[in-house]
């Protein structure tokens, strides 16, 4: 590699970087300039500021400290950072996007492993295949086991989908082909949009009220923090599966809980308030037989992880070559975004 190559900081723990970049991945990032790794395991920000100095462009994922607010002042060659994972929003300081330093990020394709739990949670609840297992390997009868676990086909109800960003949109492209269903519950989603995904714009009241199933894929801001609580709760009908597999803050969850306990509705849960869920959580109740927890495993597949590492090498190669970019943020997805 030249001299005069552009440098490359790749600002990754050992971890993240295991996770997102294969071999391949690894030699095409190496062709695009002189990469700059970290010499340990981990990352702060004094080892962050050392590899910046003097970079173009750098890779940043999971375990990467937020950049300081004057990065820009001490970096003023820096010209891209290429997030390999999900929101932004915490990793850059909206004055850095104000002061020209570009930002693309990996979220799209994160959404396919979400849409992929998040049906699979759905049909996992409609055919209670979790508990016609249990119950047969608890020694009950085949017929009363068949006889007291409701079957339901997806395709005959109605799913309600708050929030139609990446993972939302993801979730309506594998839902609308079994024939349910959909309300989208979006602000930004006009009837013309909505049409062209085969849904129908509903606002949150009628879709907790008029649905068999709701996921949430909202963002957290100011007016969505806790937009569930106990009045939205008491919306769903007996029966409903409630999934959150977005953001814990979305919801509150003492209410949620005690709608749980009551047996009124189903769950499924990915995400909390304290996570890791601590061992004496309410949720890890094996009584409560209705909910269904994971621990914020829903956008985590392999191939979501290496597709994720080697979109962000392809975009600091696009930048390099001066062409455009394909996972762009903008100022005012920034104020949108999770």
């Amino acid at each position: 590699m030249s001299e005069h190559a552009p440098v490359i900081a790749a600002l990754l723990t050992e971890k993240t970087r295991r996770m997102m970049l294969d071999d391949a991945a690894i030699a095409q990032l190496n062709g695009l300039g002189s990469v700059r790794w970290p010499a340990g395991a981990t990352l702060d920000a004094a080892e962050v500021d050392r590899l910046l100095q003097g970079a173009t462009a750098c890779l940043t994922g999971w375990g990467t400290p937020p950049f300081d607010p004057a990065a820009r002042q001490r970096h003023p060659q820096l010209a891209l950072v290429a997030h390999s994972a999900g929101s932004v929003r915490a990793l850059i300081p909206a004055r850095l996007f104000d002061e020209g330093l570009r930002v693309s990020h990996a979220a799209s394709k994160i959404a396919a492993s979400v849409a992929e739990f998040v049906v699979a949670e759905v049909l996992l609840a409609m055919r209670g295949i979790h508990r016609l297992h249990h119950a047969l390997r608890g020694g009950g009868e085949w017929l009363d086991v068949r006889a007291a676990v409701p079957q339901r086909l997806l395709g005959a109800r109605t799913v309600g989908i708050v929030g139609a960003g990446y993972v939302g949109r993801a979730v309506i492209r594998l839902l609308v082909p079994f024939g349910c269903r959909v309300l989208v519950v979006d602000p930004y989603l006009d009837d013309r949009e909505a049409g062209a995904l085969g849904v129908v714009n509903a606002r949150l009241d009628d879709a907790l009220a008029w649905s068999d199933v709701i996921s949430l894929h909202a963002p957290v801001l100011p007016e969505t923090r806790r937009m569930i609580g106990a009045r939205e709760l008491a919306l769903l009908r007996p029966g409903t599966l409630f999934i959150n597999t977005a953001r814990a803050e979305l919801v509150d969850e003492a209410a949620l809980l005690a709608e749980i306990r009551s047996g009124r509705i189903e769950a499924a849960l990915d995400v909390f308030d304290h996570e890791p869920l601590p061992p004496d959580s309410p949720f890890r109740d094996p009584a409560l037989a209705n909910v269904t927890i994971s621990p914020h495993a829903a956008g985590h597949t392999e191939e979501a992880h290496l597709a994720q590492g080697r979109a962000m090498v392809d975009e600091i190669g696009r930048l390099l070559r001066r062409e455009p970019l394909h996972h762009e943020v903008s100022r005012a997805m920034l104020d949108r975004m999770a």
